[in-house]
């Protein structure tokens, strides 16, 4: 496993120091916990956007999912 270092702000680092405490997790188990959530957005973000600014993606406006789906 890799090591890392990143500086954190003094607020950022105290939650996280209760938190760890209060819960009895160490502070990476956090912070790994965090980063994996938080890759896992943008990824998924970037694929959207890929999505979005192909020309040929095709779209199914709001009013069609809905019909389909049986809510309008």
């Amino acid at each position: 496993m890799a090591t890392q270092s990143v500086r954190l702000p003094d607020d950022l680092a105290q939650r996280l120091t209760r938190l760890s405490a209060t819960t009895k997790r160490s502070k990476s188990s956090f912070l790994v916990e965090a980063l994996e959530r938080y890759l896992d957005e943008v990824e998924d973000l970037e694929i959207a956007l890929g999505r979005v600014r192909d020309p040929g993606s095709k779209w199914i406006d709001h009013a069609e999912v809905k019909r389909d789906l049986g809510l309008d």
